[in-house]
C-alpha cells in the first residue's frame, strides 16, 4: 500500500517548518533586541497627575535616562540620589530622566503579592526632582525586554540607545557624565 505524500509526518513536519520562518519573518520588527545601537522603542506611561507621557514626546529634543525601577527595590533605592545628582548637575541642559515605575497601584498588589508603593512620598522622602512616571501593567518591560529592576537607557535626541544598564549603577560618576555631555553637544 503507498501512502500518499500529504499524509507523510515529513510533509507536516516540512509545511510547519516553512510556517513558522514565514510568521517570524513577517513579524521580524515585533524581535528585534532592545540593546545599545538599536532605535528606543515608543512607550506610554502616567505621570502623577495621570496624564500620559510618552517617550516620542521628548525624541529630537533632550537626551534621555529611560529608568525602570520599583519602589520594593533595594537597588533602585540606591541608585536614586546618583540619579538625583546627575539631573542636578545637569540643569538647564536638554537632558532628562524619566523613572517609570512598575509598582502596582498604591494599595493594590501586583501579580508576586508586592503592595503598590506611594510613588509621590518616595520621591519625596529622596528629595527627587526629575520625572517619576508610572506603569502599574509593567508593559514597559516587555516593550524594553528588561530582565528586572532597575535597567535604565540612555537614548540621545536621535532615539538611538547608547547605553543600556541592568542593575544599579552610580548615574554622576564621570564616565556617565562624560557620555551624556558627548550626546547633547553632538546636536
Amino acid at each position: 500500500m503507498k501512502r500518499s505524500f500529504v499524509r507523510s509526518p515529513y510533509f507536516w513536519a516540512i509545511v510547519t517548518f516553512a510556517s513558522i520562518v514565514l510568521i517570524a519573518w513577517i513579524g521580524r520588527e515585533n524581535y528585534q533586541p532592545v540593546i545599545s545601537g538599536s532605535a528606543a522603542p515608543d512607550f506610554m506611561v502616567l505621570d502623577m497627575e495621570g496624564a500620559e507621557v510618552r517617550l516620542s514626546d521628548f525624541l529630537g529634543e533632550d537626551v534621555l535616562l529611560v529608568n525602570v525601577w520599583a519602589t520594593w527595590c533595594g537597588p533602585c533605592l540606591t541608585e536614586m540620589p546618583s540619579m538625583q545628582r546627575l539631573y542636578e548637575q545637569l540643569e538647564g541642559e536638554d537632558f532628562e530622566i524619566l523613572a517609570v515605575s512598575i509598582d502596582a497601584p498604591a494599595g493594590a498588589f501586583d501579580l508576586f503579592g508586592r503592595e503598590g508603593g506611594d510613588l509621590v512620598t518616595f520621591a519625596e522622602e529622596l528629595g527627587l526632582t526629575f520625572a517619576i512616571l508610572h506603569n502599574p501593567s509593567g508593559d514597559i518591560q516587555q516593550i524594553y525586554q528588561t530582565t528586572g529592576v532597575p535597567e535604565s537607557f540612555v537614548i540621545g535626541k536621535d532615539g538611538v540607545i547608547y547605553k543600556k544598564v541592568a542593575g544599579d549603577t552610580e548615574w554622576d560618576a564621570p564616565e556617565n557624565v562624560e557620555l551624556i555631555r558627548r550626546l547633547l553637544a553632538s546636536d
